[in-house]
């Protein structure tokens, strides 16, 4: 019995967890700039 709660807390967390982050607004948003610079290199470091 305890096996099994302990199984459904854990996955229920991480299953709250990935729903939280998926319905982030930000997260198909490519209008901001990432690490690349205006030219799509890296900068040297």
């Amino acid at each position: 019995m305890i096996n099994n709660f302990a199984i459904l807390l854990t996955h229920g967390l991480m299953m709250l967890a990935a729903w939280t982050l998926l319905r982030r607004p930000d997260l198909d948003d490519e209008s901001t700039p990432g690490p690349a610079d205006h030219e799509g290199r890296w900068p040297r470091a």
